[in-house]
């Protein structure tokens, strides 16, 4: 029982660690090939160690040479990584009709907005018994959610905004600009020492202290000064009518939600970001999770949103 409990914490990454320190006996080289970081690498070998009570590798000047428990292990742990590569080429193609399925997605309210709504009605309209649960994107991407299959998909920003994890893959959807807001009847800002001069709403519609907006102006030795945090979008949006109030948005949010009451400010040199899809490699081919990211990149497609 004592056994059982510990093979648990094993994952498939830690049997491909294995098999590649078996191989190349070089943890640098092993890092390199799986793509991972070292640290992800000493992590693994650690948790193999504890697992099955044994050094497993031992370290030496020409390289981490396997234990007679390493060696015994090897032909098993091989054939296990096979026979759960054949599993997965043997699964046929995701039928959305045949039982009814719940998606688990971690995302920030830019999808919600731009991709959602189109995204639910391609699913309602074909009938499918699918059904999609939103949670809120946090500062960081739920990397250990999706590697264990607690998540499916996970929606950031980028590039580069949210911590890498080796885990992961990702492609980016789409990309937009920031445009910067006021009140029609405001002062239009000329420059940067405007914006910043200016109070402005701040919208946090994924959990985060800060944004691309500060720390480009980090990057240039200025800050904001922020009058207001919103939740959402829209509430900054109402904040800004009949006010000196500036606001930040990205230019696709702002022709769905904008109106008269407000107009842009031309700001150049605001960065520009792209909206990314994220998913764990153990996934990479999983039918389902496949399928869903087809349907997103559909709906994407047919709002010209690529």
């Amino acid at each position: 029982m004592l056994l059982a409990n510990a093979l648990r914490k094993i994952d498939f990454q830690d049997l491909l660690v294995f098999l590649e320190i078996c191989e190349r006996q070089h943890l640098g080289e092993v890092a390199e090939a799986l793509n991972l970081s070292a640290s992800s690498v000493s992590y693994s070998l650690k948790k193999l160690r504890g697992c099955f009570d044994d050094e497993l590798f031992i370290a030496t000047r020409s390289g981490m040479r396997p234990t007679r428990k390493a060696l015994a292990m090897r032909p098993q742990v091989r054939t296990m990584v096979e026979m759960m590569n054949g599993c997965h080429g043997d699964q046929g193609a995701f039928d959305p009709c045949q039982a009814p399925r719940t998606f688990r997605l971690c995302a920030p309210e830019y999808f919600e907005l731009l991709i959602l709504p189109a995204l639910l009605r391609r699913l309602n309209d074909a009938g499918y018994p699918v059904s999609l649960d939103v949670q809120r994107l946090g500062r960081d991407i739920p990397a250990e959610a999706l590697v264990q299959g607690g998540l499916d998909l996970a929606l950031g920003f980028g590039p580069n905004l949210h911590r890498a994890h080796p885990a992961l893959m990702s492609l980016a959807l789409l990309k937009d600009e920031l445009l910067c807001i006021r009140d029609a009847a405001s002062a239009p800002v000329n420059d940067l020492d405007d914006f910043c001069a200016r109070r402005q709403v701040f919208p946090t519609p994924w959990n985060s202290e800060r944004n691309m907006i500060d720390g480009w102006l980090q990057e240039q030795g200025r800050a904001r000064q922020i009058a207001a945090r919103t939740n959402n979008y829209l509430a900054a949006l109402q904040l800004i009518p009949h006010s000196d109030l500036l606001l930040v948005l990205p230019e696709r949010v702002y022709e769905r939600l904008g109106d008269a009451r407000t107009a842009r400010s031309p700001l150049p040199g605001l960065p520009s970001f792209s909206l990314e899809m994220l998913w764990a490699q153990p996934f990479d081919q999983d039918p389902a999770n496949l399928w869903l990211r087809e349907q997103i990149l559909s709906v994407c497609a047919e709002q010209s949103l690529l």
